[in-house]
């Protein structure tokens, strides 16, 4: 089974997309999107080493899936 990290973005957005396919995900807060990924039953990263930089990456993956199913 493939495990994420910080730096897969893409599949994150599409797991987190998958597992809150109702939430908008540009209404997220940082510090609870960083809570849902490291949450994620694929995640093995280590949560220290997140920043915004990388929890906007996700947010953008996670909103580009919602936007082609919404």
């Amino acid at each position: 089974m493939f495990k994420f990290t910080w730096t897969d973005s893409e599949d994150i957005g599409i797991a987190l997309f998958e597992k809150f396919p109702e939430i908008e995900p540009l209404t997220v807060r940082f510090t609870d999107l960083h809570k849902m990924v490291i949450e994620l039953e694929d995640f093995e990263g280590d949560p220290k080493k997140s920043n915004e930089k990388i929890l906007e990456g996700i947010q953008m993956a996670w909103y580009e899936e919602y936007q082609e199913e919404n």
